[in-house]
């Protein structure tokens, strides 16, 4: 009875060995295992976070660029917006002299009247030997016409106040040629040289000056020859 017993239970252990096993699942292949530095690693790594677009800086850039352009065109406008006005505030002074000068002259057609009637007043009067026909207001006995105030005489007078006889209105009164300029009449009583051209009327730069007690007619084409004037007021 012992034999069978033994056999019984060879039996019974042969029959639950290869079941035990058989549930186990088995070991991993060695290729696909990883060391644990490399896992670790890999679950240290943090994730990379995602770069700014460029986009929007080069936008901004772009409109930085605007700005300052619309800058540089502003200042410039302002620049020539004020050299305009500069030139402008110079040009009217210009425009003020050429227009004085303008409107001392009359139109073409009373020049020519003008200058005829002035060749006949003056053609009269010219002298044949100024030197010794010539006389001074000392030698006539002293000025006794009209004098004109300091601040006139300043603003309108002397050597640095030269004028063209043509643009003024000539007269024969009393044998002499009167003209009149910046609201005075002017009467020639001496002869002009004979040496002086025949239409320095036109042509010569003249002035009015006061020197020795008197008034005279000065042509700066002959600055040494003083023709005396009398001076009076317009009725």
């Amino acid at each position: 009875m012992k034999p069978v017993g033994l056999i019984s239970m060879v039996v019974l252990l042969g029959t639950v060995g290869p079941t035990s096993y058989a549930q186990q699942p088995p070991p991993p292949p060695p290729q696909q295992q990883q060391p644990e530095d490399k896992q670790h690693k890999q679950e240290q790594k943090p994730k990379p976070e995602k770069e700014p677009e460029a986009k929007p800086q080069k936008q901004e850039e772009g409109q930085a660029k605007d700005q300052q352009e619309q800058e540089k065109k502003q200042k410039q406008e302002k620049k020539q917006q004020q050299e305009a006005k500069s030139q402008k505030q110079e040009q009217p002074q210009e425009n003020g002299q050429q227009k004085q000068q303008q409107a001392n002259r009359p139109p073409q057609q009373e020049q020519h009247g003008q200058r005829v009637e002035q060749q006949a007043a003056w053609q009269g009067h010219r002298a044949h030997d100024w030197k010794s026909e010539h006389r001074d207001w000392q030698q006539r006995g002293g000025y006794n016409g009209y004098r004109i105030s300091e601040d006139l005489y300043r603003s309108y007078f002397g050597p640095s106040h030269a004028f063209r006889m043509y643009s003024y209105p000539v007269v024969v009164v009393g044998g002499y040629p009167r003209f009149q300029y910046n609201g005075f009449w002017f009467s020639v009583v001496d002869p002009w040289p004979e040496y002086w051209s025949d239409d320095w009327y036109d042509n010569d730069d003249l002035y009015i000056e006061y020197y020795g007690g008197g008034y005279y007619l000065y042509n700066r084409r002959y600055p040494q020859d003083r023709v005396a004037v009398i001076v009076s007021v317009p009725a």
